[in-house]
């Protein structure tokens, strides 16, 4: 539902609020929220989070960064699936920009329409934090995304919490579902009220789950229990809860300032609880610029992707002068798991993409694999490395 999204920089009240007005019960429209892909073993997905584009973007320098690492990721692919592989999808997970106006809008949605003719993918977009602090009206963005060719993006006039809540189901040539994709607002800094000063970091809301509850009801059954992945912006309350009782840690750098903003029980999410008992194999979000650990947490792995793009704040990693636990353990996961050829003994940056590969479709039992590339600009050669989670 869109009443409490708002411009910055404009008077409180002189905002103008969308109507409410024959809004959708969720409960009565699911098949609204539904859109579909052709599922197939080894089913590519590439997520990219928090790019950042703003006010003092250079619009041509990122497109030529982001250009080189789709290029790397595509290459990655056919290199170790065939020829014939490819990305399907790419998870836009939140934070696309901050204070960013139509012009970079209408390029950052041009640039992806451009990259999905090239390699042959599908691209969406979930809302994060700051892609609501915009010189545009909010639901011309949702709106821009719902009208681009190669973009999935269902956002109903509903009584549904947040935005960008839907899902893609990956079917089978039967026409029935393999594997399911969840994607969730997560919130954050818009105001609870309609006409508010005050902004929180948010949550999935308990609406969100039931619905998607009723959404994997839809698709899987005890013959034919569909596994499902999510991805959203915010980590939640379950990543500090998995990182506080894990003891071996692998493929992360730096512990984030808590996890999930949220911090007090009346902002804690039921999603992964309830995710556990419907077949929930995975959740990956963003909002994390300085780290990128992921865990296993009593059968769901979490998981922060890595920043994409230099905008902003990020890790600067440096071998030879930051001796912590954390980072120690990180780099030496990344020299077990690199690519050969690839040189981590070198500073370089946490920045790059995560890529989600869907194996098969054997439902309880299905798999997954997660890899991790950093990929950084160098003036004698790009710096890269892939690392199996």
């Amino acid at each position: 539902m869109k009443t409490k999204s708002f411009l910055l920089f404009v008077p409180l009240m002189s905002l103008a609020l969308t109507s409410c007005s024959n809004v959708l019960n969720w409960n009565d429209h699911l098949d609204s929220y539904v859109r579909t892909m052709q599922f197939h073993d080894d089913f590519n997905i590439l997520q990219l989070t928090d790019i950042h584009w703003n006010a003092n973007s250079s619009t041509m320098a990122s497109k030529t960064y982001m250009s080189k690492l789709i290029k790397e990721v595509d290459d990655h692919i056919k290199a170790t699936q065939g020829l014939n592989a490819k990305i399907d999808l790419v998870e836009l997970t939140g934070d696309m920009f901050m204070l960013s106006n139509t012009y970079h809008v209408k390029t950052f949605i041009e640039f992806f329409e451009e990259q999905a003719e090239k390699y042959g993918f599908t691209y969406t977009a979930i809302w994060g934090n700051h892609d609501r602090h915009g010189l545009y009206n909010p639901n011309w963005l949702s709106a821009s995304f719902a009208q681009a060719k190669h973009c999935i993006y269902v956002e109903p006039e509903d009584n549904l919490y947040g935005r960008s809540n839907f899902v893609i189901n990956l079917v089978r040539d039967s026409g029935s579902t393999a594997w399911q994709i969840v994607n969730l607002d997560s919130g954050a800094s818009f105001s609870e009220t309609a006409i508010s000063p005050f902004r929180d970091y948010d949550y999935i809301r308990q609406d969100q789950v039931d619905w998607w509850v009723q959404e994997h009801n839809q698709v899987s059954s005890l013959i034919n229990p569909v596994p499902t992945i999510a991805y959203y912006h915010i980590p939640q309350q379950d990543n500090l809860i998995a990182w506080n009782s894990r003891q071996g840690r692998t493929n992360k750098f730096f512990k984030l300032e808590g996890f999930g903003d949220n911090g007090t029980e009346k902002y804690a999410s039921k999603f992964i609880e309830t995710g556990k008992t419907n077949n929930l194999k995975a959740a990956f979000m963003g909002h994390a610029h300085n780290i990128d650990w992921t865990v296993d947490y009593d059968g769901v792995v979490l998981g922060l992707g890595v920043k994409t793009g230099a905008e902003l704040y990020y890790a600067h990693i440096d071998p030879a002068d930051n001796k912590t636990e954390n980072l120690q353990e990180g780099l030496a996961s990344i020299q077990a798991s690199v690519e050969p050829g690839y040189n981590v003994n070198q500073k370089f940056d946490l920045i790059g993409a995560s890529l989600v590969t869907i194996n098969n479709d054997l439902g309880i039992l299905s798999t997954f694999e997660l890899e991790h590339v950093y990929f950084n600009e160098r003036d004698n050669g790009d710096f890269v490395a892939w690392v199996k989670w």
